[in-house]
């Protein structure tokens, strides 16, 4: 079991900084807005050859209860009941603050280590702050700056007090290979996205069985991408909640900018990216842009239409209608997986996963080189490519060059004149002979080399 340390203190003092030092990578957002981390946030951290998780948490802050404000800081307790020593962070150049003494209160009562961390000591202006550090009587303050990676050493020193024995590397098991059983039993990769409040983090605690993620009737409570392990029928999955994606012209904030981001760079390092509608506002424009991104990407598409409970009729003509409508829109991933469900209540979650499961099985599809050269023979002859300039095309043949997604090189004459209407017919009789639905399909022109092309003509 990792030994796990969760980052406290009040808004702004530099915590989500610390934890992208520690990581190693910029996860968590940072900005000088106060409140800006709001779920928590765990990544696997290194220090020097100490390795341990670490959790980023909202501020610590009194708010009403019930509140976001106070469910933020549940948020935090749980974090702290998780760990198994805390780092209390405050910001030397400001020095000591009420809020800061309140919550040392806090800290002690949880009955774990601590290491007072005095952030932003770099240069002269943090020694006072640091200083006024020891009357919370939490230890000598640690001195370090996240931003630049001042103190880190000092910090090391503390930390290696803390932690158990490191595992003899003799008696630790060789990093091997990953075998195609273990490949194949690995944690799929999962993005949930769409617009604010389609209810993505909603959906997520109910996989989770837990109030994990905060949620609220107000858009863009989701910040940060937030990553959670879920286990579902014995399958594990990595599951990332991302902020609601509105139009790009209606983004004005920084922070929302870098939410938006943050959602970006999650359905790249997805797998299969789960797109979320409201079953009342399906299909509206910044939904065909999300699905346009998702296939520019190359990730496998599932659509979950939610908050099904609140439809009137429910039956087989409603989805099929879905059917209907997810062709029309979103030609390009035609027959992509769509499940109606409610993450409320829990409708229709067994059917979303093993669409996921379904969905990621066909992106790593490899199709046999003998049955996808019988196909193009017959799809050619079915439908000759036209001729271009008084010209025919000569298409020579295809081969998959990988999968995830599936991806086709088709050798040819001319590749700059076969028109995409054929390119599009290609595709969509791929899919349906070789079941891929849904998943975007690469096709790659290149031009087979001409024998002769390096011998000059003779003179007349």
């Amino acid at each position: 079991m990792s030994f796990t340390i969760a980052i406290i203190g009040r808004p702004n003092v530099g915590k989500s900084t610390l934890f992208n030092r520690l990581v190693g990578q910029k996860l968590a957002l940072v900005d000088d807005l106060p409140g800006v981390t709001r779920d928590r946030r765990e990544g696997e951290a290194r220090l020097g050859d100490l390795e341990f998780t670490i959790i980023d948490t909202a501020g610590l802050d009194e708010g009403a209860k019930g509140s976001l404000t106070a469910r933020m800081q549940e948020q935090t307790e749980a974090a702290i009941a998780q760990a198994d020593a805390l780092f209390f962070v405050i910001d030397a150049r400001i020095g000591l603050t009420p809020t800061d003494r309140a919550f040392a209160d806090f800290a002690r009562k949880a009955d774990k280590p601590v290491l007072l961390v005095a952030n932003k000591s770099e240069g002269k202006h943090g020694d006072a702050g640091a200083m006024e550090a020891f009357a919370l009587g939490l230890g000598d303050p640690i001195q370090v700056s996240a931003e630049h990676g001042e103190g880190m050493g000092e910090l090391y020193d503390a930390l290696r007090e803390l932690m158990p024995e490191p595992v003899d590397e003799d008696e630790a098991e060789d990093d091997e290979p990953l075998t195609e059983e273990e490949a194949a039993t690995r944690p799929i990769r999962v993005a949930i996205v769409g617009r604010p409040n389609a209810g993505k983090s909603t959906l997520i605690n109910h996989l989770l069985g837990e109030e994990r993620l905060l949620t609220s009737p107000e858009a863009g409570t989701t910040r940060d991408s937030i990553a959670v392990e879920i286990n579902w029928k014995g399958r594990d999955f990595r599951v990332f909640d991302t902020a609601g994606l509105r139009r790009r012209s209606r983004i004005e904030e920084k922070l929302e900018k870098l939410s938006v981001a943050d959602a970006l760079r999650a359905v790249r390092f997805a797998e299969v990216v789960v797109m979320m509608m409201d079953t009342q506002n399906r299909f509206e424009e910044q939904d065909l842009r999300i699905a346009d991104l998702i296939e520019r990407e190359g990730r496998a598409v599932v659509l979950a239409v939610n908050k099904w409970d609140l439809m009137e009729t429910k039956g087989g003509g409603a989805i099929s209608g879905l059917r209907r409508d997810a062709d029309h829109w979103l030609p390009q991933i035609k027959g992509v997986p769509i499940v109606a469900v409610s993450g409320l209540m829990g409708e229709g979650i067994d059917r979303l996963m093993q669409a996921i499961q379904d969905a990621y099985a066909v992106w790593n599809r490899r199709v046999p080189t003998s049955a996808l050269n019988r196909w193009f023979e017959q799809a050619v002859q079915a439908n000759p490519p036209p001729a271009v300039s008084g010209r025919r095309l000569k298409l020579n043949y295809i081969t998959q060059n990988k999968a995830r997604p599936p991806s086709f090189v088709l050798f040819c004459s001319r590749a700059d004149a076969v028109p995409q209407s054929y390119l599009r017919y290609l595709t969509n009789s791929m899919r349906e002979t070789f079941e891929l639905p849904g998943t975007p399909v690469r096709i790659t022109l290149r031009e087979k080399a001409n024998p002769f092309a390096h011998k000059r003509k003779r003179p007349s």
